[in-house]
């Protein structure tokens, strides 16, 4: 019987959409071609027949095709099986229009249940081609839990593609992220970039609406967050609230029977040695060590330090070795990059705390952590604090960087989701040093006070300690001096500059307690400060977050199962949200006569827990 002869248009389409597609093509050709008894019921006793299937496996597709076709014609029994087959062997060659042309006649009641669904599956691709979305989704209703994996990958990939094409993106990428977690290395690393191609092409007010109705851990809203986030919008936050502190029933001598506390053996702590991020791992690694050989328990679990490198495939080979090597806990890697690569393995025998956010927002595998210090969190925070001081309306001063540019973004979200208003945001560029024009384009909507404060309005804004010098005495002369000022940390050196900061004087700013000597039992920030270099200046915070990450391992078990729970930490009260991230309450302090003091009625850190 002759080869069927595809027309230009549809065969040009079918190469078209498989070379588009050719990695995910590729894994499932592979898969097929190893021959699964789950999905292909063959007539091995006659010598044509194995021999067309051994040039399916052998990948040559159109010559299997031809004798498939071959087979139907001599073999009136099975024709219908190889007819589908030849159907197969010709959409694996890439000629739908072949495909189609073989599939003409079929029986399908002489197929059994398992063909027929490759029958679905194989004229769901041609439908695809001949730009038929809506019969393709039709014929991809398919038990997914009844079938093999490698056919499970196929119809979830073709599902996916046709929603999109259906004008169903939101589905779509609902359906890359059923299919994301059967791939794995750059296979799931292309379906992760088609997640977020496909909600790219999503407006802003639908990705808000279909995040309203996903719970926090939604897998899918990181994607919706990362979708937004590159339009200049975000998502408000959920504020963490914890009124209860760990280990409140344990004692010095007994800590191990403090409430929540499950004792690491060996810690492996995984950071780059060398390389651009050196100068960040320095200080966490002091703080971690600060706080290893301040930990009362004895014995103390062993740490071992680990070279994370600077790549995602460095960080991945250190938790392997340090798992190899008996690690039960592991704190690391830094890079994003690497966290999303230690997190994207198959398998994570051991927990993990990374200390950062993953690269694209996703959420840690059950029973492990990130842990990170974000401009976005203080701003929430900071948005939240000034409308339950009743303000309701603000103007919003950052600096132009990529830092407090995610801050002003996270304080619109949150301000506005509470229903306070934006009355003016503007921005100013490093070296800058009058801000008139931004402050008249920031309070373009309210005319310069200089009688009784506006009560319902403040101002918010996000720079450098001295930037924001220049900007306080100047918003003062603007008019405004008499608003209400709110700042991220990123204002106070950590160091005490009274000369320098008088000019911050009134100004509320969020910060980790430890640099304010607000949390007990830890080493005060002065006495370390004195004599270690990394726990000065822009290292401080670094070095508190180090402090912290040591003091989490032993009761992260416990926070997740107890989200009113809290670890009294040098970054703030210390608790986990849903999606396994490390949520910090902050401290709030104001400059009064340039030392930053905390605000009477702020967080009050309970003692740390004795380990």
């Amino acid at each position: 019987m002759m080869r069927p002869t595809p027309s230009s248009d549809l065969r040009m389409r079918a190469l078209g959409l498989s070379f588009r597609h050719l990695w995910f093509a590729t894994v499932v050709a592979a898969l097929l071609t190893g021959c699964d008894e789950s999905l292909l019921r063959t007539n091995t006793e006659t010598p044509a027949a194995t021999q067309a299937e051994q040039w399916f496996r052998e990948g040559q597709f159109d010559r299997a095709g031809q004798a498939f076709m071959d087979i139907a014609a001599s073999d009136r029994a099975q024709r219908d099986h190889f007819h589908l087959r030849a159907a197969e062997a010709w959409r694996e060659a890439g000629d739908l229009d072949a495909a189609a042309k073989s599939l003409e006649g079929i029986q399908v009641r002489r197929l059994d249940s398992a063909e027929q669904s490759r029958l679905d599956v194989v004229e769901a691709e041609i439908a695809l081609a001949r730009r038929d979305p809506a019969r393709a989704l039709a014929l991809l209703t398919l038990p997914e839990e009844k079938l093999a994996a490698p056919f499970k990958l196929r119809v979830l990939e073709l599902r996916a593609r046709a929603q999109a094409a259906n004008a169903d993106a939101l589905g779509s990428a609902r359906t890359r992220l059923a299919l994301d977690v059967l791939l794995q290395g750059r296979e799931r690393e292309q379906n992760e970039k088609q997640i977020r191609d496909t909600l790219a092409q999503v407006d802003a007010e639908a990705l808000k609406q279909q995040a309203a109705s996903l719970l926090p851990n939604d897998a899918l809203r990181p994607y919706l967050e990362q979708a937004l986030r590159a339009r200049g919008q975000a998502l408000p936050q959920t504020i963490a609230n914890p009124n209860e502190a760990v280990g409140v029933n344990g004692t010095a001598t007994n800590p191990l029977g403090a409430e929540g506390y499950r004792a690491a053996h060996v810690i492996a702590l995984l950071v780059p040695v060398e390389g651009p991020l050196k100068g960040v791992a320095q200080p966490l690694r002091d703080g971690f060590f600060a706080a290893f050989f301040s930990d009362t328990h004895m014995p103390r679990p062993e740490v071992r330090v680990y070279d994370s490198g600077n790549d995602a495939a460095a960080a991945v080979a250190a938790y392997q070795r340090a798992v190899s090597e008996g690690a039960d806990r592991v704190v690391g890697p830094l890079r994003r990059d690497g966290v999303s690569a230690v997190f994207a393995q198959a398998t994570l025998p051991v927990p993990v705390l990374a200390l950062n956010q993953p690269e694209h927002g996703e959420n840690p595998p059950p029973g492990s952590a990130a842990f990170a210090l974000t401009p976005d969190s203080e701003a929430a925070q900071a948005a939240q604090h000034m409308l339950d001081r009743g303000i309701m309306r603000a103007a919003v001063v950052v600096i132009a960087s990529e830092w407090a540019e995610r801050a002003a973004v996270a304080f619109r979200a949150q301000f506005e989701a509470g229903h306070g208003t934006i009355i003016g945001e503007a921005r100013v560029r490093d070296a800058d040093i009058n801000y008139a024009t931004a402050i008249r384009q920031a309070f373009a909507d309210l005319h310069a006070s200089t009688g009784a404060p506006v009560n319902d309005t403040g101002v918010f804004f996000s720079m450098t300690p001295r930037q924001a010098r220049l900007f306080m005495p100047q918003l003062k002369l603007a008019g405004y001096g008499n608003l209400p000022v709110f700042a991220t940390s990123h204002i106070y050196s950590g160091m005490l500059n009274a000369g320098l900061d008088h000019d911050l004087d009134g100004v509320e700013f969020c910060d980790v307690p430890w640099l304010l000597d607000a949390v007990a039992g830890l080493p005060k920030h002065g006495d370390i400060s004195g004599s270690l270099d990394s726990a000065r200046g822009a290292g401080a915070r670094l070095f508190a977050m180090g402090l912290d990450a040591y003091q989490l391992v032993p009761y992260l078990d416990w926070l997740a199962q107890h989200r009113d729970a809290y670890l009294p930490g040098a970054t703030g009260q210390l608790t986990t949200d849903v999606a396994g991230r490390v949520q910090r309450v902050l401290t709030w302090a104001r400059f009064q006569d340039g030392v930053a003091q905390p605000v009477n009625g702020s967080l009050q850190m309970s003692p740390v827990p004795v380990h």
